[in-house]
């Protein structure tokens, strides 16, 4: 891989659910030596810091967790990420999976001025494909792509710059979905692989026809990698643990594939709730993975596609 700007965006939101800590998690990458791991890839990394959200006067509403300062962070985050895509490759250290209600939009909008289309792959073990009429808990960090792919049902939240088409994403990891999410999901052409069908076909089967579309399309590919996407036995520090996902190697491969692929152009990192982990042990993995990301090898060779 060739040497590319990285910028890091910390985004310490932590109002998309009711467990708190993910404020932390920005921090925690930083501790854990993200700048540095790039840098020895001989990336050139500028941290911008963190984001703030923004002040608004959207009231509240019954059922749903802290809308007005959600849609805060939603605008100031669709704002940064629009500024640093110019910058290079932003990584988004979050914060709660809400950040992505920002950053997604954000992404998608610069992609859009270039007149690429956007494409996303989401690491995770829910859906996020929850709208607020849909949503149960009331945890906005359940909506994001719901939001992004420009399903209706989000009253209050700003217009999109815009829309990612639901046949550009994909879901990877799947192991938990509301009822509702998945009676959504199924009205769309967004591919969602769930952990038997990565026990089935294997990750690299899954991954290899989309990044093929997303590189036949010319499109921008933001990747959302939400911690729980893993196995909790590997990484505990998440407050939505979902028995049964993918093991480091499987996630270490995504990233090899997506770094063989030269096509991320954006990264989240989300979910981190340092209170949860043990001696920073999550957050030197999910550090790892993105410097896999980005060129990190044990041996000078491309990983072999197993079509």
């Amino acid at each position: 891989m060739h040497p590319m700007d990285i910028v890091l965006v910390g985004a310490p939101l932590d109002c998309g659910k009711a467990r708190k800590g993910c404020l932390m998690g920005p921090n925690a990458y930083r501790t854990a030596g993200i700048a540095n791991a790039l840098t020895t890839l001989g990336h050139r990394v500028r941290d911008m810091g963190d984001v703030a959200p923004d002040t608004n006067d959207v009231a509240e509403r019954d059922g749903l967790a802290n809308l007005s300062e959600t849609i805060g962070w939603t605008t100031a985050l669709m704002r940064s990420a629009r500024a640093a895509m110019k910058a290079g490759l932003p990584i988004f250290m979050g914060g709660d999976h809400a950040l992505s209600l920002g950053t997604v939009p954000g992404v998608a909008a610069h992609a859009a001025d270039q007149e690429r289309p956007q494409f996303v792959l989401w690491l995770d073990a829910h859906g996020d494909y929850n709208t607020l009429e849909t949503t149960g808990s009331g945890n906005l960090h359940g909506t994001p792509l719901a939001y992004a792919t420009g399903q209706p049902g989000f009253r209050g939240f700003p217009d999109l710059p815009a829309a990612v088409a639901p046949g550009r994403t994909c879901i990877i990891g799947l192991r938990s979905i509301d009822g509702p999410e998945r009676a959504l999901m199924r009205q769309t052409e967004l591919r969602g692989y769930d952990m038997r069908a990565i026990d089935e076909s294997g990750v690299a089967a899954l991954l290899g026809p989309f990044l093929d579309d997303v590189a036949r399309a010319g499109g921008a590919l933001h990747v959302s990698l939400d911690v729980d996407f893993l196995d909790p036995a590997h990484a505990p520090a998440v407050g939505t643990t979902v028995p049964g996902g993918a093991t480091v190697r499987e996630a270490h491969l995504v990233m090899e594939l997506l770094c063989d692929s030269g096509l991320m152009t954006s990264l989240d990192l989300v979910e981190l709730n340092p209170m949860l982990d043990e001696r920073g042990r999550t957050a030197h993995l999910m550090v790892d993975l993105a410097a896999s990301a980005l060129g990190r090898r044990i041996f000078d060779r491309p990983t072999p596609r197993l079509l």
